[in-house]
């Protein structure tokens, strides 16, 4: 997998969608506003539109944003439950024995953020595999996703990810100090969110079409 080469091309897909297309840029920061929008703009890069997609068919666009915060919101069931396991009883024995309630809280937070981990590699994937199939069914078709994972390599896939987080610390270091200029900082930090939101997605969708997807 070359990284190089997904970030640049990332870089230079979220540079053509908005740098002088002054219409679709402030589009798309309407869209972040009202989320599911820019959730639907994200299935549109992720069905591997190339180059970005226009900013039309709001109503389809709003749809397809509103099912992929359903598909992850499903994936993060399983994170809500194992925290009520550990920390309601652990609030209900918390007078009785402290120790033993931090101890419950404890693990119950090392597990939880395990399988949240666990459940956001499946997930990435799942989530582009329902774009590109059209089929929020797909998102959830496990064994084709770990099948996928398996052909991308997991220790390639981890590594993208790890790059695809450092990035985001750094735009999220940037965007916090330009957001601290007098009276207009707000506004640059406003118009650089959607440029992220499209380059993470490109680089998302790169890393799923480095392998074929099982059918």
């Amino acid at each position: 997998m070359d990284y190089g080469n997904m970030l640049g091309d990332s870089f230079s897909y979220a540079k053509d969608a908005v740098w002088g297309k002054w219409g679709r840029w402030i589009l798309l920061v309407i869209s972040t506003i009202i989320f599911p929008l820019i959730m639907g703009y994200m299935v549109r890069i992720y069905s591997g539109v190339k180059p970005a997609p226009e900013t039309d068919n709001w109503v389809g666009m709003f749809i397809d944003g509103l099912k992929l915060l359903i598909i992850g919101f499903i994936y993060a069931i399983p994170v809500f439950i194992i925290m009520a396991i550990f920390v309601i009883p652990a609030a209900m024995v918390g007078e009785g024995d402290p120790m033993l309630a931090l101890g419950s809280i404890g693990l119950g937070l090392i597990i939880t953020f395990i399988v949240a981990i666990i459940l956001s590699l499946i997930s990435a994937i799942g989530m582009i595999r329902f774009a590109q199939k059209d089929s929020m069914g797909q998102a959830f078709a496990f064994g084709a996703i770990l099948e996928h994972i398996g052909k991308i390599g997991w220790g390639s896939y981890i590594v993208a990810l790890i790059i695809l987080w450092i990035v985001g610390l750094v735009f999220g270091v940037i965007t916090t100090i330009l957001s601290a200029i007098p009276i207009i900082g707000w506004l640059i930090m406003l118009f650089l969110y959607p440029v992220w939101i499209i380059f993470a997605a490109r680089y998302m969708t790169q890393i799923y079409e480095s392998a074929p997807a099982p059918a």
